[in-house]
């Protein structure tokens, strides 16, 4: 009776999808900083997984998570795709909340919030909070004479 031992390093793994073109497998590569001991600077290193990708969801250019599968599904498929962590060319700005592609927004800005707009000053924003400098000088405690 043989056992098989399969030894999977890493059980989870982020990397970037570089290509899909077998049927419900990803092409992942995996970039690490390694330190150089002798030059003590840190260098790209990079290896590429074969995930499962069984519904085929992965586009080139995705940041996916990977499973360490416990046995190896083929000779080169050892991990299965767990979770799409960001969809290339899905990206919107978190302070507008608009769709973004390269610089230039998809939609046309027109219902910004109050701290947004351009054309109001920084007193003007300051009135709008309620906030003045006498007010935060008011509402701090008075200083204490040091006792001698």
């Amino acid at each position: 009776m043989s056992v098989k031992h399969v030894s999977v390093h890493a059980k989870w793994i982020i990397g970037r999808v570089i290509g899909t073109k077998m049927y419900k497998t990803a092409k992942v590569r995996v970039t690490r900083l390694v330190l150089d001991p002798y030059l003590l600077k840190y260098y790209n290193k990079r290896k590429t997984y074969f995930a499962h990708d069984a519904l085929r969801q992965c586009t080139v250019g995705d940041i996916v998570l990977l499973k360490a599968l416990p046995e190896p599904r083929s000779k080169h498929v050892k991990h299965e795709l767990s979770e799409m962590v960001y969809k290339v060319g899905r990206v919107v700005d978190p302070l507008t909340g608009k769709r973004v592609e390269g610089t230039e927004f998809v939609e046309p800005l027109t219902d910004l919030p109050l701290g947004l707009r351009e054309d109001t000053t920084l007193s003007e924003k300051l009135q709008e909070l309620n906030i003045s400098a006498a007010s935060s000088e008011a509402d701090s405690p008075p200083a204490q004479a040091p006792a001698s």
